[in-house]
């Protein structure tokens, strides 16, 4: 999902997505940071989603860090961009150029395990 802004809005609707798209017979632990609209007790977090947070200020434990550092410096630095579309656009092209296998070498942490 692109979006303009993000706000407490967006992430809600974004907490149903992801749990719509789930089913209700799996539960998710979404790893967030510590951003003000993933906090708001204005949240509506559905039932087959958990939120589990980072510590403050630790941008080095945030798996998603490392994805956009890697999408910055192979497709998205270094450009004028003609406008918003062109920029969102463009972060669109790279987000479905990431393969699933180099998204969990990009995003791999020793604190989560992983399965095959």
């Amino acid at each position: 999902m692109l979006a303009p802004t993000v706000n407490t809005d967006y992430m809600n609707h974004h907490l149903r997505f992801i749990s719509e798209q789930v089913g209700s017979d799996i539960h998710v632990i979404l790893v967030l940071d510590q951003a003000g609209w993933h906090v708001t007790k204005a949240l509506k977090i559905p039932e087959n989603i958990s939120l589990l947070y980072l510590p403050a200020y630790s941008p080095e434990l945030n798996s998603i860090e490392r994805l956009w550092a890697y999408l910055k410096s192979h497709y998205l630095s270094n450009r004028a961009y003609a406008n918003y579309e062109d920029l969102l656009d463009t972060c669109r092209d790279a987000w479905n150029k990431i393969e699933p296998e180099q998204f969990c070498t990009i995003c791999r942490t020793k604190w989560i395990p992983h399965e095959n």
